[in-house]
């Protein structure tokens, strides 16, 4: 799969590498509530827009990336922003990751997963996205500091996901160490690294980009209400 995947990334997750996640049809796919909050179309024609709204349960909230229908009637737009998608530089090199306290995670750590995300990025991990891919995580002091792992997948493609940080843990260099063990992960299998992140986190995008990823796309992203 080329990179032209990206463009929509979860349309194109779903139609391959992930498609055993697939809800939907040729015309609105999403992936099951408790997976992940995101739902795709391949065009933003009227019958995608109907295909969409029969996948969504009344008061269920969803994302759109990149791709979205002209909702009407029975939709609420929460909000609306833009989201910058970076991958790693083919000029990077590979990194050497110190894995000093880093653990795979396993479903034993699910509830400290879904505690530290749900305090930085709230709705977005939900108690089956660990399925989506290896997670890791560092614990220090018996608390949870700190984990990432992987989300969408694309034939050839694997984002970073849930890069997260407890407040009481920052400034360490948690979440590098995290992200150069996934990337080294993904590199040493022939994946092309990919993530997202909001455009308006520097510190973030500043980090990734230190790291060895470079913006590809600005991406729409569009958070909606089935009322």
């Amino acid at each position: 799969m080329t990179s032209a995947a990206l463009n929509n990334p979860i349309w194109s997750a779903l139609s391959s590498a992930q498609a055993h996640f697939a809800i939907g049809g040729p015309l609105a796919k999403r992936y099951p509530a408790e997976v992940a909050p995101f739902i795709a179309v391949p065009e933003p024609s009227d019958a995608a827009a109907r295909a969409s709204t029969e996948l969504v349960a009344p008061g269920e909230i969803v994302n759109f990336v990149s791709i979205a229908p002209e909702l009407k009637a029975g939709w609420e737009v929460l909000a609306t922003g833009n989201i910058v998608q970076m991958v790693w530089r083919s000029d990077a090199r590979a990194p050497e990751p110190d894995m000093t306290g880093i653990v795979p995670l396993t479903d034993a750590d699910t509830p400290d997963m879904l505690a530290l995300t749900s305090l930085v990025f709230p709705g977005y991990f939900r108690p089956r996205t660990p399925e989506m891919g290896a997670y890791f995580g560092i614990r220090q002091n018996s608390q949870f500091a700190a984990m990432a792992g992987e989300r969408m997948k694309l034939d050839g493609f694997e984002e970073i996901s849930a890069v997260c940080t407890h407040p009481n843990f920052t400034g360490r260099g948690l979440a590098a160490r995290l992200i150069n063990l996934l990337v080294a992960k993904q590199l040493e299998r022939g994946i092309t690294p990919f993530l997202h992140v909001n455009e308006t986190n520097a510190r973030a995008r500043a980090l990734y980009a230190r790291l060895g990823f470079e913006d590809r796309a600005t991406l729409p992203l569009w958070l909606l209400k089935r009322t």
